[in-house]
């Protein structure tokens, strides 16, 4: 059976991740709180993150500021797009 959860994102019972992404507190919280679903949909906003910042993922500065703004992006307000951003047209 599914592990399910009542996911923060989209406020309603979604299946959730099989495995905390990473092993710590926060990656537990997000177990709990976040649908599948919604994980994929960061994960795209991550590419889009770490291209628009040109950051390099295996830093502990961008380490830190994909933290935050994951905490921001299911928890918080809401994660902030780069002001230069323009969306892909489809």
């Amino acid at each position: 059976m599914a592990h399910m959860v009542f996911c923060s994102r989209y406020k309603q019972e979604l299946e959730g991740l099989e495995e905390a992404p990473f092993d710590s507190d926060f990656g537990h919280k997000v177990y709990h709180n976040v649908s599948k679903k919604a994980w994929m949909e960061w994960l795209e906003h991550q590419k889009m993150l770490l291209n628009e910042y040109r950051l390099q993922p295996w830093t502990p500065q961008a380490q830190e500021f994909l933290v935050e703004q994951m905490e921001r992006y299911f928890f918080g307000e809401g994660s902030e797009l780069p002001k230069e951003y323009v969306p892909p047209a489809h």
